[in-house]
């Protein structure tokens, strides 16, 4: 009894484990990482509209996250998206007309000679399972039954990281993971000046802005300085009454 359920349990693992390496991408095996920015009017209505995307182009919303407006500030949206590679460009397109796409950083490694070596290990690990069962329908003794039983769960458990990692490797190949943030007009950041105009004028807007916020400092502090000068006038004048009082006195 305990031999016919280990057997079946072995080959369940090995026939399933194959289906997935058989399935894996074919050529070059490519991770795409996408940050883009985009500027919108409303950033949670435009997240919906995202994830409506990344469905419509067979991927799905890995993770979202919000926060929400008050006043004239829209708040803002930022989400991570997995798109079917062979999609990303179309789909990234369509992302990007929400709103004003302000800032795009598209970063792809190849990890092809590390999907092979995985899918050598395990095709070299399932041979080794595959013996150890046929020497466990044959073993003759309980010391054989044992050393082989303990062989064989060691070389399944290892068996079985292989293959997640393979399926977790083939899944970022296959599925491209797009992070987008979603900001409203005032959470933009300033374009750095790229040329002697945008220079100028950048630098004409960083001087008004400063005596701007002088004259409004000015207009705060004035109501102060009014009442500091009418105090410090006040005493002057007793100072000096004082003084001409004493000086009547003495003569």
């Amino acid at each position: 009894m305990e031999e016919g359920g280990f057997t079946s349990g072995d080959h369940a693992i090995g026939g399933d484990g194959g289906s997935d390496v058989r399935s894996s991408v074919d050529g070059p095996q490519i991770i795409t990482t996408v940050q883009v920015t985009v500027t919108v009017d409303d950033p949670i209505s435009a997240a919906d509209d995202a994830a409506r995307i990344a469905d419509r182009f067979g991927g799905s919303v890995a993770d979202r996250s919000e926060r929400a407006g008050a006043g004239n500030d829209q708040g803002s949206a930022q989400l991570t998206l997995r798109i079917p590679s062979a999609s990303l460009t179309k789909a990234l397109e369509e992302l990007k007309e929400l709103g004003v796409a302000r800032e795009t950083t598209i970063n792809s490694t190849d990890v092809t000679a590390q999907s092979q070596d995985l899918a050598a290990r395990i095709t070299a690990l399932r041979t080794s399972v595959d013996r150890l069962l046929d020497l466990l329908s044959k073993a003759s003794s309980t010391d054989n039954l044992l050393a082989i039983e303990t062989a064989l769960s060691e070389r399944q458990a290892n068996l079985e990281s292989l293959e997640s990692q393979k399926r977790n490797l083939d899944s970022q190949v296959q599925l491209s993971t797009v992070n987008i943030y979603l900001v409203s007009e005032r959470d933009t950041p300033a374009e750095t000046p790229d040329t002697f105009w945008s220079g100028l004028e950048a630098g004409w807007g960083a001087f008004v802005a400063f005596w701007s916020a002088v004259l409004v400092a000015l207009g705060v502090l004035a109501p102060w300085l009014l009442a500091a000068g009418i105090i410090t006038a006040i005493v002057l004048v007793w100072v000096k009454l004082v003084r001409r009082r004493n000086a009547a006195l003495k003569s």
